[in-house]
């Protein structure tokens, strides 16, 4: 972990299944559950409050935040009945669905936000605070969205936002990270 500054009162089970960006920051009170792949990219925030968990994977890109009380699922359960609901139900009598939460690059979640399993975040997509995002909601990439569920609200400057990053890289030490 280069540079990175995780609070004492963070909570991460299965560090071990965590990649590392560098300049991560991850505050104290995050849960964070990787029991499968958890890759967090170069200056990743991740506030107060906020949690990943499902059992699922979960990829966060460079420059990307989640806001303070963000839920991040990454498994369900299925709810069609053919099986019992709960975490503490043993296999085959509950049937848990794992899937994929991926976000890009320079994208934010807004506080008390909720992500659901199989979410696909494209580079630069902000979601407004206290919204809903569903597994099959098409974002476009440099888009900012709010609601429950989400709806389009209006684009976000790319090009100078893609200025701002190479001025920052321009101020850093020439060796790269571990993302790169």
């Amino acid at each position: 972990m280069l540079d990175n500054k995780i609070f004492p009162l963070a909570k991460l089970a299965y560090p071990e299944n965590i990649v590392w960006g560098h300049n991560v920051i991850i505050d104290d009170f995050v849960f964070i559950v990787s029991k499968r792949r958890t890759r967090l990219g170069n200056y990743v925030h991740i506030a107060s409050f906020a949690s990943i968990t499902g059992g699922g994977d979960c990829s966060i890109g460079d420059y990307s935040t989640l806001s303070s009380g963000v839920r991040i699922f990454t498994g369900t359960e299925d709810i069609s009945g053919a099986s019992l609901l709960g975490a503490a139900i043993p296999a085959p009598f509950r049937v848990a669905i794992r899937s994929l939460v991926e976000i890009g690059k320079h994208c934010m979640v807004g506080a008390n936000s909720v992500i659901l399993p199989g979410v696909f975040m494209p580079d630069g997509v902000v979601i407004g605070a206290m919204s809903l995002v569903l597994q099959n909601t098409t974002l476009l990439p440099w888009s900012i969205y709010a609601g429950s569920p989400v709806r389009f609200l209006r684009a976000r400057p790319k090009e100078r936002v893609l200025e701002l990053e190479e001025a920052l890289l321009q101020t850093l030490d020439p060796t790269p990270g571990l993302m790169g």
